[in-house]
């Protein structure tokens, strides 16, 4: 069974500033256990559960990663980055990168990180978004798996 976790909050738990738009806006670092043995690449996305006017408003996609046992925290903006791991980014609130929470009016907004595991790899452009990467993921789906997390400027 796929499992993905960070060192950097717990299940369910406060999302730090360090990871959000209001902080230094870095991607968590992740761990993954239980990769099919069957895996080619990974998929990654961030989606805002809570937003008003959007519910699953995506934040980031990323994909063709390979498979990895822990994908680094900060990865760097880029519509392709070799280093420290091969991951593409597509377009998102963050264009070619990671944005992490940054809901209005202090508002507590529940947020979702998705993992997936593909038998192949992905052909897609830089312009691609969520939708277009899931598309392309369709029938190539082998494992799924979530970590969500809440987020809200100065939480108690």
């Amino acid at each position: 069974m796929l499992k993905i976790t960070t060192p950097c909050f717990v299940k369910g738990g406060w999302i730090p500033d360090f990871n959000s738009g209001f902080g230094e806006d870095k991607s968590p670092e992740f761990h993954i256990e239980g990769i099919d043995a069957e895996a080619e690449t990974l998929v990654i996305t961030l989606d805002d559960l809570g937003h008003p006017l959007e519910p699953g408003y995506n934040h980031w996609v990323a994909w063709n990663i390979t498979p990895t046992e822990c994908i680094p925290g900060g990865i760097a903006k880029g519509s392709v980055v070799e280093k420290p791991i091969h991951i593409e980014q597509g377009i998102a609130y963050g264009k070619h990168c990671y944005r992490g929470p940054k809901p209005p009016f202090n508002w507590n907004h529940e947020y979702v990180f998705t993992l997936y595991t593909l038998d192949c790899r992905l052909d897609a452009n830089e312009k691609s978004k969520k939708e277009d990467i899931l598309k392309l993921a369709e029938g190539h789906i082998l494992q799924k798996a979530e970590l969500r997390g809440r987020y809200q400027r100065k939480h108690r």
